[in-house]
């Protein structure tokens, strides 16, 4: 588990469920994440997040409010098969959004990746249009890389792979020192 000022930062449970559900039926919310997915697609997301973890000891982090104990999302560290590398994703349940809960759990999540999971290099699939997502990867201190690809079935889905190494985020990481 990490905790941040305001966020705990721990493997997915079943206890999500319900707000991870609510989250996959906003067609807002799921815009870039391939579309609104009704609760049994929703129920096998999870349980695949959650056996990544049991199988690989890294994947996506539920995002839990200390304040209040709610689920607001999944921000974490991911590498499916195929990917285009190690990436730290986000993705906020609409009672999360414009809060700076993205920005604050995707440092955490950065930190992870890089001194726990020793990544060198760590990207972000972000939509051309999904202009919030790379307004919290430039504050990140990223760069668009330009064009990615993802693997099969997504293959025609059009993502920027915005990045930056293991080296460049020790630097940028002390903008967000107090």
């Amino acid at each position: 588990m990490i905790e941040t000022a305001r966020l705990l930062l721990r493997p997915p449970e079943i206890e999500d469920f319900p707000r991870w559900a609510e989250f996959h039926l906003d067609p807002e919310t799921m815009r870039f994440l391939g579309g609104v997915q009704a609760p049994p697609q929703t129920w096998r997301a999870l349980m695949a997040v959650i056996g990544q973890w049991a199988a690989t000891g890294e994947a996506m982090f539920s995002v839990i409010e200390k304040d209040s104990g709610l689920w607001m999302g999944r921000i974490g560290p991911l590498h499916p098969y195929g990917w285009p590398g190690t990436e730290v994703g986000w993705s906020l349940h609409p009672d999360a959004r414009g809060r700076g809960y993205a920005v604050e759990a995707a440092v955490a999540s950065m930190d992870y990746a890089v001194d726990v999971l020793r990544w060198t290099d760590v990207i972000h699939c972000i939509a051309p249009e999904n202009f919030a997502s790379a307004r919290v990867a430039g504050r990140l201190g990223s760069v668009n890389r330009g064009p990615g690809r993802l693997p099969e079935p997504m293959q025609d889905e059009r993502v920027d792979l915005w990045g930056q190494t293991a080296d460049e985020w020790r630097e940028n990481r002390r903008r967000f020192e107090p």
